[in-house]
């Protein structure tokens, strides 16, 4: 038996459920901050204009909003959580890159110590798995059956 199946075993066995509440709250706030660059495109647009490789940016932006607001629902729902963290990873990642390098650490609107939490619990997620209450075990419990399309 791989290690990766006896550590999803394990997580199976010992995943209390507000772990599970934790990780659909972990992509409510996801989603809301990939809401949160849309509603503000100016302030992002901005943000590009200045930067010398504007084209870079500009791509990042859209993989950051994209990331944040798909891999969110992901991770909300528990559906593929794994695949939407390994996905999310680089989107944070480049948020902080992107916004949150230039600051400093103990300025007013800094949002770096918001992102190393965000990222902590998407490793987090990474290895435990997303729990009971989610369509990735609804999927994993019921593939098992065989249907017969007579």
């Amino acid at each position: 038996m791989s290690t990766a199946i006896k550590i999803e075993q394990w997580a199976d066995r010992h995943h209390p459920k507000w772990l599970e509440y934790l990780r659909i709250i972990l992509g409510l706030i996801l989603i809301t901050k990939g809401i949160a660059y849309v509603v503000n495109k100016d302030q992002v647009i901005t943000i590009i204009e200045s930067s010398r490789y504007w084209v870079v940016h500009y791509a990042i932006a859209h993989y950051v909003i994209g990331g944040y607001i798909a891999c969110g629902l992901a991770i909300a729902l528990g559906l593929f959580t794994r695949i939407a963290v390994l996905f999310e990873i680089p989107a944070l990642v480049g948020s902080m890159i992107f916004l949150d390098l230039h600051k400093n650490l103990f300025a007013l609107n800094s949002q770096i110590l918001y992102s190393v939490l965000i990222f902590a619990l998407l490793l987090f997620f990474l290895f435990y798995g997303p729990g009971n209450l989610s369509f990735d075990y609804y999927l994993q419990k019921h593939t098992d059956k065989n249907y017969n399309m007579r």
